[in-house]
């Protein structure tokens, strides 16, 4: 191809809406631009002037899949805002409940947005109904981890989507302890379904590798995906608070999202599963690291593909951990912590399933939000998708233009990007006369 225009007016299996516009001259990209198309939304603005004490679950609508993200990023930053040091208690249950949401959401991605484009198939209403089909097998494989992935959630924190227990200083209801006996039983039947799912995305020989700069949550304790450092591949690390500080927004003018860079770098950075396992591979759970010893030796790794090997990883670790958890720890009736409002600024940064997610809240002395900000993972992943998207192309001229739609589309896909996420940042100018 010596020149034209390739264009992707919606691309499928994704949540939320972008499109894709190449153009080609002379054997090479001209232009490239890809277009976050879902209308921005003003949760940001709409929180402020609310009581701290709602704004959780109102911030928690900002997405569906991942809500649970966005509900634990807010009631951070509230309470560090309100110097509120949450119980060993509060933390162990969230990051239980956390578990329940990574098993859920990746499942999500990699069965029924992946497994697709592995199969060479259009969607998994193509798979067989016969139940020795190996792909049949898989998918129902996938029924059985959401399902456990959403009852967890349901247990611990009331709901998969818009959870109504926890609350800023704690939980408003805690679990039933006597139904994590069920619950442990159904996570140890479902292991070895999910060995063969990261068994099956790390054999899929799909390749595109690009050296880029990597950011993830990093605790020296364990992997987490709630408290830590941000570090980067240069082992540079930020604390929480000062993340803001280290990102400079780019505005694409063509998108409904701002992009990112990385200060230190002036270079786009790649967020989400493949950053996690790329700086925190060591710290995966002992019996998953047990089951993975020759996968992990995979990470780190500059391919993108592998981010779908990074996603079932992480669901074996999350299920190991969970079962842990459950078997450990003894619930003691407690009431959430609360004082008097203060004024204050807090910063939650924790890993959503597709990358670090950042929210920041300013609280006057009656309680009142006067300024919140948002900075989710699909934004600070765009600059990275259009690079690696120009790669791609630049090297693969030679193929059928339908063939490069379809492998522009799969390199997408294998980023997990949450389009109606990224919409959610808004500036207004106000001009009084």
């Amino acid at each position: 191809m010596h020149q034209g225009d390739i264009t992707i007016d919606k691309i499928s299996k994704i949540e939320g809406t972008a499109a894709l516009k190449v153009t080609i001259e002379g054997r090479r990209v001209k232009d490239l631009k890809f277009i976050i198309q879902d209308y921005r939304r003003f949760y940001t603005e709409a929180v402020k002037g609310k009581p701290f004490i709602a704004a959780p679950s109102f911030l928690s609508r900002i997405c569906g899949t991942c809500s649970v993200a966005h509900l634990f990023a807010a009631l951070e930053a509230i309470e560090k805002s309100q110097g509120i040091e949450n119980t060993e208690q509060t933390k162990v249950l969230r990051r239980l409940a956390y578990d329940a949401l990574m098993i859920r959401d990746h499942a999500l991605h990699l069965y029924f947005f992946v497994l697709p484009d592995l199969l060479g198939i259009d969607s998994i209403l193509d798979i067989s109904d016969d139940h020795n089909d190996p792909a049949h097998i898989l998918l129902h494989d996938s029924f059985d981890i959401k399902r456990i992935g959403t009852d967890l959630s349901n247990e611990v924190i009331g709901a998969a989507i818009h959870a109504p227990y926890p609350t800023v200083g704690g939980f408003l209801k805690l679990p039933n302890q006597t139904n994590f006996t069920s619950l442990i039983s159904r996570l140890e039947e479902i292991r070895p379904k999910v060995l063969r799912g990261i068994n099956l995305f790390a054999e899929w020989d799909e390749v595109l590798v690009r050296n880029s700069d990597y950011l993830a949550l990093r605790n020296d304790e364990r992997f987490e995906f709630i408290e830590g450092e941000v570090v980067n591949s240069n082992g540079k690390r930020v604390p929480e608070e000062q993340f803001h500080d280290f990102l400079k927004s780019v505005v694409i003018p063509y998108s409904h999202a701002e992009g990112y860079v990385f200060s230190d770098t002036h270079e786009d950075y790649l967020v989400g599963s493949l950053a996690r396992l790329n700086l925190n591979s060591d710290k995966l759970h002992p019996r998953t690291k047990g089951s993975m010893a020759g996968f992990i030796k995979i990470f780190p790794s500059n391919n993108i593909y592998h981010n779908n090997v990074a996603q079932a990883i992480e669901i074996l670790h999350c299920v190991d951990e969970a079962i842990d958890i459950m078997q450990s720890i003894v619930i003691r009736e407690e009431k959430p912590i609360r004082k008097p409002p203060q004024a204050g600024r807090g910063v939650g940064v924790i890993e959503a399933p597709r990358g670090i997610l950042y929210h920041m809240a300013e609280i006057d002395g009656t309680g009142m939000i006067t300024d919140y900000d948002v900075i989710v993972p699909t934004a600070q992943n765009q600059i990275n998708i259009e690079n690696d998207l120009k790669k791609f192309f630049n090297e693969n001229l030679h193929k059928k233009q339908e063939d490069l739609k379809f492998e522009a589309e799969k390199i997408i896909r294998t980023y997990d990007p949450c389009m109606s996420c990224a919409t959610n940042f808004l500036t207004i100018e106000w001009i009084e006369e």
